[in-house]
């Protein structure tokens, strides 16, 4: 280890390669550089004075899905640069509302961690557990404690729903509304799968169709938790394995697609996932 001035960064030996890493007090005075151009741009920044909570909404939510991207692609320098950007719409967030007197960026930083003092009586307290699944059985009875009137409360009503359905079935299961085992649960899909075929061969009204296919793919959701699968991961992979395949066809048809029938775009496709898998055996 050793020290670079009056930087306060050391440096760490990990396989022969130079890792640097920042201390506490670097961390800080990072942090508190953010907060003081914060209040620079409110100041002197045109487009930063006219921000409110809700202008600023939507630039959250599309940061917080390229943060989502970068971490499915594995990018550390794109985690790295999309957490420096929500990291600074949520110091907008409380400039805009000390303005207002309503609270500031201390008072939140101290709320959440008070929050998980409280939330880790295993670590801050005296109670014991043994596994994962019992510190997350008791945040969610301390949430319950907290005032919280449902074990669903705290699932966000903006959430896209099939990362809704996995957090309501993963909370529910906390309080020992679960399945005993994997057979259970797969029974439930064939049983959702039969009903949403009955529905359509007896040409139902379109509502109860589309209740039924709901009701299918909430089933192979929890059949997807129950086998540790992320669904939403596992289907976006998917998206972008189809839009790989697919943009293939489009830079390999000799002719436009609109003229190019089924079976010659399938070979191209077959083409594609040919030098998928053989670029997986190489890398391997």
């Amino acid at each position: 280890m050793k020290t670079e001035g009056n930087h306060s960064k050391f440096y760490l030996y990990t396989n022969d390669l130079l890792v640097m890493s920042n201390t506490l007090q670097s961390k800080l005075d990072a942090f508190a550089q953010l907060l003081t151009i914060m209040d620079e741009l409110r100041e002197q920044c045109p487009w930063d004075r006219k921000q409110t909570f809700q202008s600023l909404r939507n630039l959250t939510i599309e940061e917080t899905y390229e943060l989502a991207d970068a971490i499915l692609e594995e990018d550390v320098e794109g985690i790295k640069e999309e957490i420096g950007d929500l990291m600074l719409h949520l110091v907008f967030y409380a400039k805009i509302a000390s303005e207002q007197n309503a609270f500031d960026i201390a008072d939140a930083l101290q709320a959440v961690c008070k929050k998980l003092i409280n939330r880790h009586p295993h670590i801050y307290g005296d109670v014991k557990v043994e596994n994962e699944e019992q510190v997350k059985q008791n945040w969610e009875q301390l949430k319950l404690k907290e005032g919280k009137k449902s074990v669903l409360a705290g699932v966000p009503k903006s959430l896209p729903a099939m990362v809704k359905a996995y957090r309501m079935q993963e909370k529910t299961k906390q309080v020992g509304f679960e399945w005993e085992n994997e057979e259970q649960v797969w029974q439930k899909v064939e049983e959702e799968m039969n009903e949403f075929k009955e529905n359509i061969q007896n040409n139902a009204p379109h509502e109860a169709i589309e209740e039924e296919f709901g009701d299918v793919l909430f089933s192979l959701i929890n059949y997807a938790r129950f086998n540790h699968i992320d669904p939403e991961t596992a289907l976006e992979r998917v998206n972008q394995k189809f839009k790989r395949r697919f943009e293939y066809i489009e830079v390999n048809a000799d002719k436009p697609l609109m003229n190019m029938t089924l079976e010659e775009m399938d070979k191209l496709w077959d083409e594609c996932k040919l030098q998928e898998k053989k670029h997986i055996l190489n890398k391997n």
